[in-house]
């Protein structure tokens, strides 16, 4: 078995992280470089920085931040939030990041993916997809959540992977800030849709759910969260400890 990675998401809105329920109801959390920080020093395997009111807004990526969050923290980092050209690629990569997360930028200029692996590798390209269900159809939004753009999700992840992208992160609106599980159903969908790590995204609430996520979906990657791993209700390295004692492989 692959060991699974255990990564914390910080959505940044005007500098701060907050965090919502069904990509809605933001409240206010912490700073981002405090917070990077701290999940650096306690066993987070990765972490994910979203700007996630740039697209909406139509403006790039705070990069000032990212800078200060980069330079604290000794763990590979995916950026995301406005990233609609390679110069957002560029820029953000030089301010410190290591992959690059499109969402609403491919959905607006689909070519951007293959040429971002062209230039930088698969590896670097993460697709992130806010997904939600319309009338029992997985459906495709943008601008963190607020758009239904009608797109089928499988098949959709399916088009970006055959462009060059080297990571899928499912984030399933109905699940976000729930705390009642991750989407399995949704997850497994997209596992037997594409061969590139997948990582699930939306509805984690006890280190329960992160058992229940690698045991009935093995070929899921990463577990990503925001709300348990800040507020303090479930320590990483609590998770690690209980993952390991259910036979299921951690850094």
């Amino acid at each position: 078995m692959i060991t699974k990675r255990i990564i914390p998401c910080l959505d940044v809105k005007n500098g701060r992280v907050v965090k919502g329920i069904n990509f809605s109801g933001l409240t206010d959390v912490s700073s981002p470089v405090e917070l990077a920080k701290y999940y650096s020093d306690n066993g987070a395997d990765e972490l994910v920085f979203y700007d996630i009111t740039a697209s909406s807004e139509n403006r790039k990526l705070f990069t000032d931040i990212l800078r200060q969050v980069a330079k604290c923290i000794f763990i590979p980092l995916t950026v995301g939030g406005g990233i609609d050209s390679i110069a957002d690629f560029d820029r953000v990569l030089k301010c410190g990041a290591d992959k690059v997360s499109v969402n609403s930028g491919a959905i607006k200029n689909p070519g951007l993916i293959g040429e971002a692996a062209l230039k930088y590798g698969n590896q670097c390209v993460v697709l992130s997809v806010d997904i939600k269900r319309v009338n029992g159809k997985l459906t495709v939004f943008s601008k963190g959540g607020r758009e239904n753009t009608g797109m089928d999700a499988i098949q959709w992840i399916k088009n970006c992977v055959s462009q060059g992208v080297g990571e899928v992160v499912v984030n399933s609106i109905d699940t976000d800030g729930v705390k009642k599980g991750f989407d399995l159903e949704m997850l497994e969908a997209v596992c037997n849709a594409v061969n590139v790590p997948v990582i699930a995204s939306g509805g984690a609430g006890s280190t329960n759910d992160f058992t229940r996520l690698f045991k009935c979906l093995p070929q899921v990657d990463a577990g990503l969260a925001a709300s348990i791993f800040h507020f303090g209700e479930v320590k990483i390295k609590d998770l690690k400890s209980e993952l390991q004692k259910n036979g299921i492989i951690v850094r």
